[in-house]
């Protein structure tokens, strides 16, 4: 089996995918624009063979890539990059090529644009917030007058919370429509009370899930973006029912197969017209793709297991057999720098111990969402992970 792996480096723990589809017999390819002598050592060892582009973004360079391996070992039977952002340029190289084991370019508008997904969740049963995609500042006037303050402009294709807004009225409405980014297209939606939770899963090629967890992330992603706050979320110890069967709902409506997904909901924090109750799941949108950052060690933390391998396993044998062991929750904590804290890194690691599973810092493209430094510990309970989020997140 011939497996190219788009950016493999990138992020740096993704030499873990790499690494179980080679103890798994897989011949694994890599494309990506770093040196080869830049390459992590344990990432050396499970690539076959790396081709170095110049520049990702050109396609052509790509193709070449994907040819010289093609001809070279043969017919490619899985590209996956399992990054957001190469989400759609993954999909292009399988309809090129003829690759049959991934979503192709002429489905991969329901997986990106946050206006396609809504008619999916709508299929699944799940409540959705009111929106519109419009370029008309009175049309987005009439839809705030309907909906009511504040309400929520993000791009319709993006990534994260990146250029998302929260606009309480008309003069902020005016302003959003002077600065926003030219050629990008907006989906305006109405203000959900809500906490984000994920639904996160390995899933077979015959749409069964073969791991299942989740994350909540307590405070507003928006503004751990926007206002740089600490970035602070934890894989729950065990998945609750309702987010499991939405979830569950989920994969079935969109279709997914053959994938490693990350699902994100709102639990409402107050009774919402037309969406729910307090307590109650209404749907975000879909990532088709793992959880970002080290998410996927965090979900081995919570869960006594290795989601590497589960999903290695599915790709080689459509199945695993790894089990899970004790559960715990898996709480991240992003630190900014430029604030001063209570307690320094050495106390950290000190008060903490054993329950810090791993700690350090995050690159540039990744520390805009999840701070520069980061800790994940691990407890039993939710008490100690929220004592633990206000004594890594508090200032002097």
């Amino acid at each position: 089996m011939n497996f190219v792996f788009i950016s493999p480096h990138f992020p740096e723990n993704y030499w873990n995918f790499c690494d179980r589809l080679r103890a798994n017999g897989v011949n694994v390819l890599g494309i990506g624009d770093a040196p080869y002598e830049t390459l992590p050592a344990l990432l050396k060892s499970a690539l076959t063979e790396y081709y170095r582009v110049d520049n990702m973004e050109n396609y052509d360079e790509m193709l070449r890539a994907m040819g010289f391996f093609t001809f070279k070992y043969g017919k490619i039977d899985w590209v996956e990059s399992n990054n957001e952002y190469w989400l759609e340029q993954d999909a292009r190289l399988r309809t090129d090529f003829n690759i049959t084991t991934g979503i192709k370019s002429a489905e991969i508008e329901k997986f990106k644009r946050k206006s396609v997904m809504k008619t999916y969740y709508q299929k699944a049963g799940i409540p959705t917030a009111r929106w519109c995609v419009t370029a008309d500042v009175t049309e987005a006037q009439a839809f705030a007058k309907t909906v009511g303050w504040p309400v929520i402009a993000k791009p319709d294709n993006g990534v994260g919370a990146s250029h998302n807004f929260k606009i309480t009225n008309d003069e902020e409405l005016a302003a959003f429509y002077k600065q926003r980014h030219e050629g990008v297209v907006y989906i305006m939606e109405e203000f959900v009370n809500g906490e984000v939770c994920s639904y996160d899963a390995i899933i077979d090629s015959k749409g069964n899930i073969l791991f299942e967890t989740g994350n909540v992330t307590p405070g507003s992603i928006m503004d751990m973006v926007n206002q740089s706050d600490d970035c602070k979320f934890y894989i729950v110890k065990d998945l609750p029912e309702d987010t499991k069967r939405a979830g569950r709902a989920t994969v079935k409506a969109f279709g997914v197969k053959s994938r490693f997904v990350h699902f994100e909901f709102f639990r409402l924090r107050q009774d919402q017209k037309g969406l729910g109750r307090r307590g109650e799941i209404m749907a975000l949108e879909v990532n088709m793709r793992p959880c970002g950052g080290f998410g996927p060690d965090m979900m081995d933390y919570a869960n006594s297991t290795d989601v590497y391998k589960i999903w290695a396993d599915m790709i080689a044998f459509d199945r695993s057999t790894k089990p899970e062991g004790a559960h715990a929750f898996c709480a991240y904590v992003g630190r900014r720098d430029g604030k001063q804290y209570q307690l320094s890194h050495e106390e950290i690691l000190s008060r903490y111990g054993d329950a810090v599973r791993m700690s350090g810092r995050l690159p540039d493209a990744l520390s805009v969402a999840m701070g520069n430094q980061f800790y994940m510990a691990t407890f039993p309970e939710m008490a100690e992970v929220e004592a633990f989020f206000a004594a890594v997140s508090a200032l002097v």
